[in-house]
């Protein structure tokens, strides 16, 4: 298993949890962790006894962003621009095509970059007193590795507009209201609930998941006939695993399906 210097990854019970691990900088990314994240999610991605993630943040905070004090104050040139495409597009891209569920566990603020991470996976549990922030327009930024083009998609664009452009703390509550927040934990408990919800998950058909993520994908810029022909295309895969075999027969025999991923 790959040695990881800002992240922790730990493969328990079919779950891989990764763990942004520089709390002392509330988890902001540097180059380094954001080439460690995407490492470690083509490790879950290719190793077959990975059928859920959970992604987390050690300490207080679930990730504070970018660590702006490799930056210098006026970005020349395509800095920006190249900083972005060579290291959060790579990371976010993963998120969205790996077909295994993947929850974020936001036991702190999500800001910035953070906030897209969080956003970028299929689920969210936040802790009661954790919060999402779109912190770029505080420093004169636009929001950026995905964010407005997952806001706009989960909460519309009036409230995706007002959420970028204010760049106030939005509380975990209020999250869920929006929808951007599946569900609520005490903070003491949001791990062991993470980590449950994890491998009830892991114990599912993943092989369909993992298709229902990718029909999920294009049906955000696909027309309705378009998504029905796509849907016929995964659903003729999904019934030729042997999970569509165990399933049927399972609920013929009345008992609980035991789904292996394929």
């Amino acid at each position: 298993m790959p040695e990881y210097e800002t992240i922790l990854y730990d493969v328990t019970n079919a779950v891989a949890t990764l763990t942004l691990n520089r709390p002392e900088r509330l988890n902001a990314f540097t180059d380094q962790m954001l080439a460690e994240i995407v490492k470690s999610l083509k490790q879950a991605e290719q190793d077959e006894a990975v059928r859920a993630l959970l992604v987390t943040g050690a300490g207080r905070g679930f990730c504070a962003g970018q660590d702006l004090g490799s930056f210098q104050d006026s970005p020349s040139d395509n800095q920006l621009y190249e900083h972005i495409m060579e290291h959060y597009r790579p990371m976010i891209k993963m998120l969205r095509s790996i077909e295994k569920p993947v929850i974020a566990a936001v036991n702190g603020v999500a800001a910035g970059a953070g906030a897209s991470l969080a956003l970028a996976c299929d689920l969210r549990i936040m802790a009661t007193t954790a919060s999402l922030l779109q912190a770029f327009g505080n420093i004169g930024l636009v929001p950026d590795s995905g964010s407005t083009w997952f806001l706009v998609r989960q909460v519309g664009f009036g409230r995706a507009f007002e959420i970028a452009v204010e760049g106030e703390r939005i509380p975990a509550k209020r999250c869920l209201e929006l929808g951007l927040a599946n569900r609520l934990a005490e903070p003491e408990t949001l791990m062991a609930e993470a980590r449950a919800w994890a491998a009830k998950l892991a114990g599912r058909a993943t092989y369909a998941i993992g298709l229902t993520k990718r029909a999920m994908n294009r049906a955000l810029t696909s027309t309705l006939l378009e998504a029905i022909e796509y849907e016929a295309h995964l659903q003729q895969l999904a019934a030729g695993s042997q999970d569509f075999v165990e399933g049927v027969q399972a609920f013929r025999e009345k008992r609980a399906a035991v789904f292996k991923g394929k």
